[in-house]
């Protein structure tokens, strides 16, 4: 699986470059802006061709799965420790029938840990951010967990092969296809070289 994570800020003919990945074959765009309040989530979703709706994955304002047919809802790692490790209830009025539920970590021994059941898992960073400076990487190995992991932080197709080694069985990607002078270009490389290394 290849997940592209949304730029924190909105950047040139972003939602054209996101049309464009769709077709390209993109399945997992996970939509994060945290500066964007609720009413600016639904503006942004509402410019967004409904037949790509399905393959959105929001982190905030988890209760748009109620009013779009998104694919499902990400927990932030507080977001996680304060709304689900601290009780239940949270999903009481969302409507998650056949929805996916992920969540980010930063220490796989607390991912090997935990008892909640998500569909994915974000682990970062693999390898030093694109998107963030200074944010150096730390090559996790994940081969020994059994759950589906997916590796974030500098991925692009020159660390694919490497990922897909140390156990991860998805890629996130930001600064490698946001950061460059031609998304659509990377992200069909990125694409390329993922199918080439998992047969997939």
């Amino acid at each position: 699986m290849i997940i592209l994570i949304a730029p924190e800020k909105d950047t040139p003919n972003e939602i054209e470059i996101l049309h464009q990945l769709f077709k390209e074959g993109l399945q997992f765009y996970h939509f994060r802006k945290p500066d964007k309040n609720y009413d600016e989530h639904v503006a942004y979703l509402n410019q967004i061709d409904k037949q790509y709706h399905n393959r959105i994955v929001v982190h905030f304002y988890h209760e748009l799965i109620n009013d779009f047919n998104l694919k499902g809802i990400h927990f932030q790692e507080q977001k996680r420790i304060d709304s689900l490790e601290k009780g239940i209830g949270y999903f009481n009025g969302l409507k998650m029938n056949g929805k996916t539920m992920s969540s980010s970590f930063h220490e796989p021994e607390e991912l090997a840990a935990c008892n909640l059941t998500f569909d994915y898992h974000l682990l970062s960073p693999v390898f030093s951010s694109i998107s963030k400076k200074g944010y150096e990487g730390r090559g996790f190995n994940v081969n020994h967990i059994n759950k589906i992991i997916v590796g974030m932080g500098g991925i692009n197709s020159e660390t694919i092969e490497e990922t897909i080694k140390l156990g991860f069985k998805g890629i996130g990607v930001l600064g490698g296809v946001w950061n460059v002078e031609n998304p659509v270009e990377s992200f069909k490389s990125i694409k390329h070289f993922y199918e080439m290394f998992t047969d997939s």
